[in-house]
């Protein structure tokens, strides 16, 4: 049924642009429009009476539905939406699934053009048997991009050994309105530790090319962390220079440096302007300011949302206009508005050349990777990559240099020498609760999911050398104390007690319902699940407070998407430890950090403030915002961000600039001697900030412009140092224009953001707008052992 075997299109020796273009001149309007259109296994057609639509969906008992197919790509289709996560196909069945549909796009469309097959990996592959590796917040905590691109090759290969060759991550959200219930699946409050982070998830997804890789979605763009009210979706409004400055630059540092391959849109609007329909956004920014040259895929229903959301768009043949003239090729996760863009060429309403553009980025990011080709995989080999120990050992390095030692008084940490230890709190024992929104068994809280892990308890029961007595205490939400008494009894019977408390995490879209308050695990983090409270939910806090009132040594683990406010908990604890959602090898790593000793190094990406009142809390606040007060209380968190103990100690000195005046185009170099003063080896970040001083327009306090994680043994110590640009100290002057300005500068090297040890003066000599070919964005850094 296919077309002439010997087209230009079908001849992988042929230049890709030509291949393109003959493919596209031989396209119906219908067969184009397609290619901007997705299915994913549910999609369906009803029966002809229009009454029963059970077995009519595109994939049924793990197989094509041909019928289905027939009607739903006799034209072909630009995206399979999640074969495997959303179909819960092991991986030999997602690959042998994902081949058929494929192999039905050759055989039986007439121009035989393949899908682009995409899943969700956050946290890893989405689907079942992925590794579950951290969350989002707690890879950044690690501070180590290195160990983050590990991290994203490892997906890629299990997302590849089942035909998949698109990924709808990572987010590039900026989180400074921590009510927000997707915080977690941020890289934090900092615009550059995102960047570093994104870049380097980017890097070890895609690989060296778009053949040998997975395409990474820079998403949500733009703004998306700072919703009206911390909601999920609402209004957004910003300044265009905070906008660019410090949403946008995540996306911009990703697209130049990363080469990302697909950025998806946010849900809500700008100044009342859908992200959704943003022409100015979406193309002439992304595409004529940064040269953006991949395909732009909408957030989920958000092309309909244009309609049936924000209002402003009559019909879904309006929505998908507006979206595809904006700049979004491909809507997801099915074809809802795009199926009316041949009838809008026909009416007239939408212009065949623009619907042509977005044909040709589909066909591109088609062609590159080499669908063409071979778009099917050796289904024998499909379980290879997740049967592989390696990912498993990954995924337990990234949870234990997740988590974060906020306090430790006495050094009670590590727990080397206790002989009895109690186990209390709701997060100590829950498999699900370790896991992030975007994890396959967590996604969604009502639905079942068997996986192997081993909870904190699992692990600490397995592997401590210890009497270890477990008491609940309270569930994660809900109002019955009943059981705290019997958690207190147990903590005033041991040597040592550890409260895992915290949020549990997944997707939620249910109404308001008063009645949540009673129930034993509601999600209060992840995608819908916005809060008006940062405390602990539930009767978490009353049970803490009651074991605290004993006279054990109590350490308090964190496990939870977002920083809690918790100044009591925190004065109370002998000890502090944030482990966000370390994923499947939680339990382990937390015996390893907690009890054996392993020094995470990590440090906080996002500040921790002592209440919801105290919000917007981020480090980098203008100096007005930064220092006023209120009645009852200051305007610092319980911890800033940055903060991060060792089990060793580090000191810094001897900060030195290669020169202490640099041209607006110039570079320089600022070393640090660091300096591991403990008899035990350890792990330390070196954070390097700059703050401007006297310039033309409030600026924050200080900015994180480079870091770097450092291993030092007992004893010794190594001179770090940072190579910048001055145009990394640039800012959007007056006139919007991206400019470096003449003055001085203080350099300062911090073990965090507030917590300054040593500081340096440059000047730079004259003012300078930045050109786009000469903008830098990453510092580099290099260690000379001493």
């Amino acid at each position: 049924m296919t077309a002439d075997s010997d087209a230009a299109y079908r001849d992988s020796t042929v230049p890709t642009s030509r291949r393109i273009e003959d493919l596209l001149s031989r396209m119906t309007v219908e067969e184009k429009a397609a290619q901007l259109g997705s299915v994913s296994p549910s999609s369906g057609v009803a029966d002809n009476a229009g009454e029963d639509e059970d077995g009519h969906e595109l994939v049924e008992d793990g197989e094509l539905n041909r019928e289905v197919a027939d009607e739903l790509l006799g034209d072909g289709v630009g995206h399979l939406t999640r074969v495997g996560g959303e179909g819960s196909l092991p991986p030999e069945q997602a690959a042998s699934v994902t081949n058929e549909i494929q192999e039905y796009l050759a055989e039986e469309t007439r121009l035989g053009v393949p899908a682009i097959p995409h899943e969700e990996c956050l946290s890893g592959y989405m689907g079942p048997e992925g590794t579950t590796f951290p969350q989002g917040i707690g890879m950044a905590s690690t501070w180590d991009p290195d160990l983050m691109a590990a991290v994203t090759d490892t997906i890629g290969d299990q997302l590849e050994a089942i035909g998949t060759a698109h990924a709808l991550s990572p987010v590039l959200d900026v989180a400074r309105d921590l009510r927000w219930g997707r915080v977690e699946e941020t890289f934090g409050e900092d615009p550059y530790l995102i960047a570093e982070m994104a870049t380097a998830y980017v890097s070890g997804l895609q690989g060296d090319s778009p053949a040998d890789g997975i395409s990474a979605t820079l998403k949500h763009f733009v703004g998306h962390g700072v919703g009206a009210g911390g909601k999920n979706r609402s209004s957004v409004d910003v300044s265009e220079r905070t906008l660019r400055e410090v949403h946008m630059f995540p996306f911009e540092a990703a697209i130049q440096e990363g080469d990302a391959e697909a950025v998806m849109n946010a849900y809500h609007d700008i100044d009342g302007v859908p992200c959704a329909k943003d022409e100015w956004l979406l193309t002439d920014v992304l595409r004529g300011e940064w040269d953006f040259d991949g395909h732009v895929v909408s957030d989920y229903f958000s092309v309909d949302f244009l309609k049936e959301e924000h209002g402003v768009a009559a019909t879904q043949q309006e929505a998908a206009v507006s979206a595809v003239e904006a700049g979004i090729d491909v809507e997801l996760p099915n074809t809802d508005c795009y199926e009316y863009l041949a009838e809008a060429v026909r009416d007239g309403d939408l212009a065949e050349e623009t619907l042509d553009e977005s044909v040709r980025r589909v066909l591109r990011a088609k062609f590159e990777k080499g669908l063409f080709d071979d778009p099917t995989v050796d289904v024998d080999a499909a379980t290879d990559p997740y049967e592989d120990e390696a990912a498993s050992g990954l995924a337990r390095e990234a949870a234990r240099d997740s988590l974060v030692v906020c306090k430790n008084e006495g050094d009670l940490l590590p727990l080397d020498d206790a002989d009895s230890v109690a186990v209390v709190g709701p997060k100590a024992d829950d498999k699900k609760g370790m896991l992030g929104d975007y994890a396959y068994a967590a996604h969604y809280p009502e639905e079942e999911y068997e996986f192997e892990a081993d909870t904190p308890l699992a692990a600490i029961e397995n592997r401590v050398d210890a009497d270890v007595t477990y008491a609940q205490g309270c569930t994660a939400t809900g109002t019955s104390t009943d059981k705290i008494g019997r958690a207190v009894e147990a903590a005033e019977d041991a040597d040592v007690a550890l409260a895992f408390v915290g949020a549990r995490s997944a997707v939620d879209f249910s109404d308001v319902d008063a009645e949540k308050s009673e129930k034993p695990m509601v999600p209060t983090s992840g995608e819908g699940c916005d809060v008006t409270d940062l405390g602990l939910p539930g009767v978490q806090e009353q049970l803490v407070a009651q074991v605290e009132g004993t006279d054990t040594p109590v350490v308090v683990v964190l496990v939870s998407g977002k920083p809690h406010a918790i100044p009591e908990i925190d004065a109370g604890a002998d000890a502090v430890v944030q482990a966000w959602l370390p994923g499947e090898e939680a339990g382990n790593a937390v015996v390893d950090v907690v009890f054996e000793g392993h020094d995470s190094g990590g440090h906080l990406p996002v500040s921790m403030p002592k209440s919801v009142g105290q919000l917007p809390v981020h480090y980098s606040r203008k100096p007005n915002t930064y220092s006023e007060t209120y009645v009852y209380d200051d305007a610092q968190p319980v911890y800033p961000f940055g903060h991060g103990l060792s089990y060793a100690e580090f000191e810094y000195s001897d900060l030195d600039l290669s020169d202490v005046e640099v041209e607006p185009s110039g570079t320089f170099t600022a070393s640090v001697t660091v300096e591991n003063t403990a008899d035990r080896d350890g792990s330390d970040v070196v954070q390097l900030y700059v703050s401007a001083e006297n310039p033309d327009l409030a600026r924050p306090v200080r900015e994180l412009v480079g870091f770097e994680r450092v291993d030092v043994d007992a004893g010794e110590s190594t001179r770090v140092t940072f190579e910048l640009g001055a145009s990394q100290l640039a800012y959007h002057d007056r006139n919007a224009d991206l400019a470096v300005e003449a003055g001085d500068y203080e350099l300062q090297v911090g073990h965090s953001a507030e917590e300054i040890a040593e500081t340096a003066r440059l000047s730079v000599t004259d003012t300078k707008r930045v050109p786009r070919t000469s903008r830098r964005y990453f510092t580099e850094t290099s260690l000379d052992r001493a």
